[in-house]
């Protein structure tokens, strides 16, 4: 079960993508505290920072092509 899919970031603009990363970073935080009792919500979290920094690096190379294009 996933906390956040890819196709949920596509429709997320800059901003909403900013705040949740935040927000799962400071869940991250939390749950490394009881570690012991959610280690798999703890994986799935990750997973979720990790969909979230692709994006960002993703949509910065796009608009590189895009200048590169005109």
């Amino acid at each position: 079960m996933a906390l956040l899919k890819y196709k949920d970031i596509v429709k997320m603009d800059m901003k909403q993508r900013k705040e949740k990363l935040n927000e799962l970073k400071f869940e991250l935080s939390k749950s490394s505290v009881t570690a012991n009792k959610a280690a798999g919500k703890t994986k799935e979290i990750k997973r979720a920072i990790a969909r979230l920094i692709t994006s960002f690096k993703l949509n910065d190379s796009d608009k590189e092509k895009l200048k590169a294009q005109n």
